[in-house]
């Protein structure tokens, strides 16, 4: 099983990046094939909003997500790891989630012929993601935006990890059993697929 690890923070190595290589570890002691994307890394722009995939499914611009969209398309299970910025996913994530939009045009295009490959989709994915803030509603802009990213790839939601009040780089090696916690449902996000 191929699992594709998407880092949202621009922090290198901060909690998040942590977070998801405690998860990512966890997914390859139960036999995952483990890729990672540095969204941070990339060079591409958002969505332009030019219809050049309505009639494909294929984005037309000739950037970066050329190398990822494969990856987005052949991993049997996506994790997606943002820190949170003013209640929802980092700029640099929502970017690349922006540009989901011509697999979802894709999907759209076998929906008019009758086939939702959503109904046949096996395919899974996850969210972790940290805040400094103790907010009750701190999460939910981020995990709605994650749920329809993946929905967007034919990719069923399973759950998230998130942690309130971190925000220093590291931080979350302070809060008893983090990381333990993600390697532990790394493990079951691929055991409970086989």
């Amino acid at each position: 099983m191929k699992v594709l690890g998407i880092y949202g923070s621009p922090r290198e190595k901060g909690n998040t990046d942590l977070m998801l290589d405690a998860f990512l570890e966890g997914a390859a002691s139960a036999g995952g094939l483990i890729q990672r994307v540095y969204v941070r890394d990339l060079r591409f722009g958002g969505c332009v909003e030019c219809g050049g995939c309505d009639a494909t499914g294929e984005c037309i611009q000739d950037d970066d997500l050329v190398q990822v969209y494969p990856m987005l398309d052949e991993a049997s299970h996506l994790v997606v790891a943002s820190p949170i910025f003013f209640y929802g996913v980092t700029g640099q994530l929502k970017l690349l989630v922006d540009r989901s939009q011509a697999p979802y045009m894709r999907r759209d295009l076998m929906k008019k012929q009758g086939e939702d490959p959503m109904l046949q989709s096996r395919r899974r994915g996850f969210l972790l993601s940290a805040g400094a803030t103790k907010g009750k509603r701190l999460f939910e802009c981020a995990i709605m935006t994650v749920k329809y990213f993946f929905d967007a790839l034919c990719v069923h939601y399973v759950g998230e990890i998130c942690y309130r009040a971190v925000e220093a780089k590291g931080a979350i090696r302070e809060v008893p059993a983090a990381l333990e916690e993600c390697f532990r449902a790394g493990r079951v996000f691929l055991e409970t697929s086989s």
